[in-house]
C-alpha cells in the first residue's frame, strides 16, 4: 500500500492505493464509521487486476472536513470523487460500501461518464430504500439507529469514554472477528481527529431520506424521479445475508433502477463482508468482470 495526499477541488484528500498505477483503475468508498485504510483487507486480492484508489472521504481521515451539513449533501460528495477520477483521465470501474455506496450510486447516476461499471458491497439504492424506510416494517425498524445518529448531540455520546458507544455500534450484531484490539485502535485515533466525528455524522444529517417509525408507514417522502436515478452501466451488487442494518428488503425492485444488475450472495456475511470475507468478495467480482 502507498498514500499519499491530493488536491480535489481546491481540498486536500489522502488516498491509499494498492497495485500497478497502469492497471485498470478501481475507486474503493468506504462507508460509516470506517476510513480508506477500510479496505486493507479486500485490495490485496484484487491488486493483480486493478490499481485500487481508497480516499477518505471528505469528513473522514485526514480528508477535509469542513464544518456545516449543508457540506455534506450527496452532490457535493460526488463532486470529490468525480474529480478525483477527472484526474486519473480516463473511466473507473467504482466499489462502495455503507455510505460509500450512496456516492458510488450517485457517480454512476449523475456523471455516468466517469463510471464504466458499479459494484456495491452491502451498499443502497435511494429508490428502494427510501420505499423500505418508509413501509414501517422490518427496514424502518432497523433503520431507527439514522434517527439516533441525526441527533445535535450524537457526537458527544458516541465520543465518551474513549469512543465506547461507537465501538458498540460498531459491533452491535455483526461478526466483528476480523476486528483485533490494534485495528480498534486505528479506528479510535481516525475518530479522534479534530472535528472528524461531527462531519462524519453529517452525511446522515444531510440526507433528505426519511425513515418511519415502526409499524408507522411515512408519506411524506423525497420525490425520487426515476429516470434521473437510473444505473445504465453493468452493476454487481455484492450482499452479506445476515446484515442486520440493511435488511434484504432494501433492494428489492433494484432491477427497475439497474436493468444490468448481477446479484451475488457471499455466504457467512453480514455488512462487513469485506473483511470478514475479501477473498469470496474478490472472486465474486473477478468472475463478474470476467464475464
Amino acid at each position: 500500500m502507498e498514500s499519499n495526499f491530493t488536491d480535489l477541488n481546491g481540498q486536500r484528500f489522502l488516498l491509499r492505493c494498492w497495485g500497478d498505477a497502469d492497471l485498470p483503475p478501481l475507486l474503493m468508498l468506504h462507508g460509516f464509521p470506517e476510513y480508506g485504510g477500510a479496505w486493507r483487507d479486500l485490495a490485496p486480492y484484487l491488486s493483480s487486476t486493478f490499481h485500487c484508489i481508497a480516499p477518505d472521504q471528505r469528513g473522514y481521515g485526514q480528508s477535509w472536513a469542513p464544518q456545516g451539513v449543508g457540506n455534506y449533501a450527496l452532490s457535493q460528495l460526488v463532486a470529490d470523487m468525480a474529480a478525483l477520477i477527472d484526474g486519473l483521465g480516463r473511466r473507473v470501474t467504482v466499489l462502495g460500501h455503507d455510505w460509500g455506496a450512496s456516492v458510488a450510486y450517485g457517480l454512476a447516476m449523475f456523471r455516468p461518464e466517469l463510471v464504466s461499471r458499479l459494484i456495491i458491497a452491502n451498499g443502497v439504492h435511494p429508490a428502494p430504500f427510501q420505499r423500505a424506510m418508509a413501509a414501517g416494517g422490518a427496514q424502518s425498524e432497523a433503520s431507527q439507529y439514522i434517527n439516533a445518529l441525526r441527533a445535535p448531540d450524537s457526537a458527544a455520546h458516541l465520543a465518551a469514554d474513549d469512543f465506547a458507544k461507537l465501538e458498540k455500534f460498531f459491533r452491535f450484531g455483526m461478526g466483528t472477528d476480523w476486528l483485533s484490539d490494534a485495528q480498534m485502535q486505528n479506528y479510535r485515533a481516525e475518530w479522534a481527529r479534530p472535528g472528524r466525528l461531527e462531519a462524519m455524522l453529517n452525511w446522515y444529517r444531510a440526507s433528505p431520506l426519511v425513515v418511519a417509525k415502526p409499524g408507522v408507514p411515512r408519506t411524506d417522502v423525497p420525490q425520487l424521479p426515476k429516470d434521473r436515478l437510473m444505473v445504465r452501466c453493468p452493476h454487481l451488487l455484492l450482499w452479506g445475508r445476515e446484515d442486520k442494518a440493511l435488511l434484504p428488503e432494501s433492494t428489492e425492485g433494484l432491477e427497475e433502477f439497474a436493468p444490468d444488475l448481477t446479484r451475488v450472495d457471499i455466504p457467512n456475511a453480514d455488512h462487513w463482508l469485506h473483511h470478514q470475507q475479501p477473498q469470496a468478495v474478490a472472486q465474486a467480482i473477478t468472475d463478474w468482470m470476467a464475464r
